[in-house]
């Protein structure tokens, strides 16, 4: 390729090579700990999924089992998101910063295009390395990880808590049956079903009303650093 079109290419950037050699050692670093929190994202999911599964198999060991471990597993997996939407915030900070490195600094590169050096992308990095801060809050970021994960094991701990009660030690043959089979101790069956039913309804409004959340956030969005 001539001199001329290879400079018309790939034009000299205002950007120093020692300045673009740091930055690209940051991008490796944000991409590296965004990645490690992707890891512990992944690890707590992965006990909620294993402690669902020890609940179902001492729930359906024998059919004199008590279904209590299904219940109980309910409000652990809850304990599991919290955990879990707490990382995250980690997760979303600083996947947006290798976010915001690619797209403003990588991709006009490799456009063939000049990278300013004191442009919107340097005053919004250099503010989040001052100021470190979520850019997420926690009830949208347990909606998150409820939508694409928890929920599915939500759903499977309530079809087995009442696939336990309609089917052991024998299937169903009234109404009144299934809440004696559901009563814990001296709490009615009624009250125990009202309540699991109250709780998963609790968790489809909180995942359509974090879904909203994050619509009307993105639409108002400030900062290219908050779209992650």
């Amino acid at each position: 390729m001539p001199q001329n079109d290879q400079e018309e290419l790939w034009p000299e950037q205002d950007i120093e090579s020692s300045s673009l050699t740091a930055l690209a050692h940051l991008y490796r670093a944000e991409v590296f700990r965004s990645t490690h929190w992707r890891t512990r994202l992944d690890n707590t999911t992965n006990w909620a999924v294993v402690t669902t599964g020890i609940a179902l198999s001492a729930t359906f060991s024998n059919i004199d089992a008590s279904p209590l471990p299904m219940v109980l597993v309910g409000l652990l997996v809850t304990v599991f998101l919290v955990f879990e939407a707490r990382r995250y915030r980690y997760y979303n900070m600083f996947r947006a910063r290798a976010r915001l490195m690619e797209s403003d600094i990588y991709a006009p590169i490799l456009h063939g295009r000049k990278v300013p050096w004191s442009a919107e992308w340097s005053k919004l990095l250099a503010d989040d390395y001052e100021t470190p801060h979520y850019h997420i809050s926690l009830a949208r970021a347990a909606g998150r990880r409820l939508r694409s994960n928890y929920s599915w094991i939500l759903a499977i701990q309530a079809v087995a808590y009442y696939g336990k009660i309609a089917i052991h030690p024998e299937p169903l043959v009234s109404l009144s049956e299934a809440f004696e089979r559901a009563a814990i101790g001296p709490i009615p069956g009624g009250l125990v079903m009202m309540a699991g039913v109250f709780f998963h309804l609790s968790w489809v409004v909180f995942a359509i009303v974090t879904l909203r959340l994050d619509k009307a956030y993105r639409e108002q969005r400030k900062s290219p650093m908050q779209a992650i």
